[in-house]
């Protein structure tokens, strides 16, 4: 299951759900079936990449991440394969039930959500294997996550919502931006073409650095948009996750110096839970930013 891949889909969910509470039509029953269907889909995500990779021969013995379930022999593959099809036929149940909060369109969210579960590493054309994966996250656990979180409670599209959703997009970027720096030998002789396959080291370096900014600039943005007279000077609230500048320097330091850390497995993954652990701060420092704005 990946749990420490889980807030990528918890906290859009939850700043979503804020910002429609803070406006004042917060749904709970509806908040609960969106964080419910975001972790399963995700879920389902983590099981269809651990099946597919050892399909495709994108997980070997010479992998220096996570150990992986099939790969390691732990999992049948047809085991689970049939867990991310239980899975996600689930999320899609839970899906449907957000259908008399947001209308009969929800279908089409919920099953290109679905699709591009599958497809993020399976199917005949595979978004990680294209370089689409980074792509893929930015929209689905960012804009669609928090964008339509606010739709289906408050009946309408946000604008701020989008600003959102692009700062958590970006972070949630981040994480797979060190798990494809990290696994990129391995993910070249499998043929899977990440970015930092197509266009090299200091390529994801730069696109880390990119993804950290884009969510100041989302905070900035956010702050820019609310009215500053003294009687609604709550708005510099917004921009608490500026404090994690720090932290995001330390982690791309360690970044840069991880290939030559030993073991170089294990200096990925500590700033791959460092990054994580940031998204999480950041979500939780907006949250509380958005609800001393209003």
């Amino acid at each position: 299951m990946r749990p420490r891949t889980l807030p990528a889909a918890v906290i859009p969910v939850v700043l979503g759900s804020l910002l429609a509470w803070r406006e004042g039509l917060g749904i709970g029953l509806a908040a609960g079936l969106c964080l419910s269907f975001a972790v399963l889909v995700q879920i389902g995500t983590n099981f269809a990449n651990d099946y597919f990779d050892w399909v495709k021969g994108a997980e070997t013995p010479e992998r220096i991440g996570p150990t992986r379930a099939v790969a390691a022999g732990l999992i049948e593959p047809a085991t689970m394969l049939r867990a991310t099809i239980g899975v996600l036929a689930v999320a899609l149940g839970v899906g449907c039930a957000l259908i008399p909060y947001g209308g009969w369109e929800l279908i089409g969210v919920g099953l290109v959500s679905v699709l591009c579960a599958i497809g993020y590493t399976g199917g005949p054309y595979p978004l990680a294997y294209r370089g689409l994966g980074d792509l893929f996250v930015f929209v689905f656990f960012g804009l669609v996550a928090v964008g339509f979180t606010f739709f289906v409670q408050a009946g309408y599209f946000s604008t701020e919502a989008w600003i959102i959703g692009a700062g958590v997009g970006a972070l949630a970027t981040n994480i797979l931006c060190v798990n494809n720096l990290r696994d990129r030998d391995t993910d070249r002789r499998a043929n899977k073409r990440t970015l930092v396959v197509r266009f090299g080291r200091r390529f994801a370096l730069a696109q880390y650095q990119l993804g950290f900014a884009a969510a100041m600039g989302a905070l900035f943005i956010l702050w820019a948009r609310h009215p500053h007279s003294s009687a609604s000077g709550n708005a510099i609230n917004l921009l608490w996750g500026c404090v994690l500048i720090p932290e995001h320097w330390r982690l791309s330091r360690r970044l840069v110096k991880a290939e030559k850390t030993k073991p170089v497995g294990l200096a990925f993954n500590e700033v791959l839970k460092g990054t994580a652990r940031l998204l999480v701060l950041y979500g939780l420092l907006l949250g509380v930013g958005l609800l001393l704005s209003q």
